[in-house]
């Protein structure tokens, strides 16, 4: 049984969850607090499998009581975002600080989860398995240690390589270790796909370019890929790499989301298997479920390279685990060792 502490300022959100809990049979809500003070008093007395957490709030927000919780009770936290620029900065906060996942408030008048009621209980129970011992370790790489960006060239011929990225849970964090360690003169350009709702995916890209020698972006419809350039798939949009007038470009579409995801990784990684062929690089992060590992298969049936996070690192190591699973990774590394077996696939 999964004990729940349902945290939130809304008496209305908090009844909502409560019930949404209660009637399943895995889970058994322990308590509710009001605001992330209540929260941390109630996280060290009744000792929770799982917190959802709301970001804003009065007395102490979520994002102060996360900090508290992970240094002093770490426990897996699903936190309940609201669908707005400012919640989609705080809750990419919330994920460095050691939340395993986010569920998007529904927009309106007053916010209800009859729409978002399946994700919040799948990632509820992904979250109680995560690696809580790797979400503790904050990262600590800053702007002080971030090389100047280089001009980007024109694009990126069909000859020449690609690194393709599938994430989902705990990728953030993830992201942020592999891409703020290349080098911004890397002679390939970067694709990645990171399972989140519109709006998060650009708060990401601007997050990551701030820390990082390449230049990170939200992809759009037509964009060049260029060596030192990182494009993000955003929210909501399928992104796949063709080859177009004798450049690599990334078109989007919103076709039917894949396994619950749009964007997916196997279509963008097989797009990239077909563009590039034996001069691609798959590399699967942390993230639950088994998205990315036929589209990793793809890239190793052209020849190309395969990395895949280690079990030790990963938040949730569902992603990883299938592709590994499928023998088709070349390398297996911990995410502090990713960015460099990446360097060498491209030596």
């Amino acid at each position: 049984m999964i004990k729940v502490l349902v945290v939130d300022d809304s008496v209305f959100m908090r009844k909502l969850l409560s019930d949404l809990f209660a009637g399943e049979s895995d889970f058994t809500v322990v308590d509710t607090a009001r605001n992330g003070k209540d929260a941390i008093d109630k996280v060290k007395r009744l000792k929770p499998d799982l917190i959802t957490l709301d970001v804003e709030m009065p007395v102490m927000d979520g994002i102060t009581a996360l900090e508290s919780i992970m240094k002093e009770n770490p426990t897996p936290v699903v936190m309940i975002s609201s669908l707005t620029q400012a919640g989609a900065e705080a809750t990419l906060r919330a994920l460095e600080l050691g939340a395993v996942d986010f569920v998007a408030k529904t927009a309106g008048p007053i916010s209800n989860i009859s729409g978002i009621r399946t994700e919040i209980l799948s990632k509820c129970r992904a979250a109680v398995k995560a690696n809580v011992s790797q979400l503790r370790k904050v990262l600590t790489t800053g702007v002080s240690t971030v090389l100047p960006k280089v001009s980007l060239p024109l694009g990126v011929s069909a000859d020449e390589c690609i690194v393709a990225i599938g994430t989902s849970t705990g990728g953030p964090r993830a992201l942020q270790e592999v891409i703020t360690k290349l080098p911004g003169n890397i002679s390939c350009g970067i694709v990645i796909v990171q399972h989140m709702p519109p709006g998060f995916t650009k708060s990401l890209a601007e997050r990551l370019n701030s820390l990082s020698s390449i230049t990170v972006k939200e992809a759009e419809h037509n964009d060049v890929i260029c060596p030192g350039l990182a494009l993000i798939a955003p929210g909501d949009y399928h992104m796949l790499v063709v080859r177009e007038g004798g450049k690599a470009i990334v078109k989007l579409n919103q076709n039917p989301p894949l396994g619950g995801h749009r964007p997916a990784v196997d279509p963008m990684m097989e797009s990239v298997a077909r563009a590039f062929g034996s001069k691609a690089i798959g590399v699967i992060l942390t993230g639950m479920g088994h998205d990315g590992a036929k589209g990793i298969q793809a890239i190793k049936r052209q020849n190309g390279r395969t990395i895949a996070e280690d079990q030790s690192t990963a938040v949730v190591f569902g992603m990883p685990k299938s592709a590994i699973e499928l023998g088709v990774v070349d390398k297996i590394a911990p995410i502090t060792g990713i960015a460099a077996e990446i360097l060498r696939a491209l030596s």
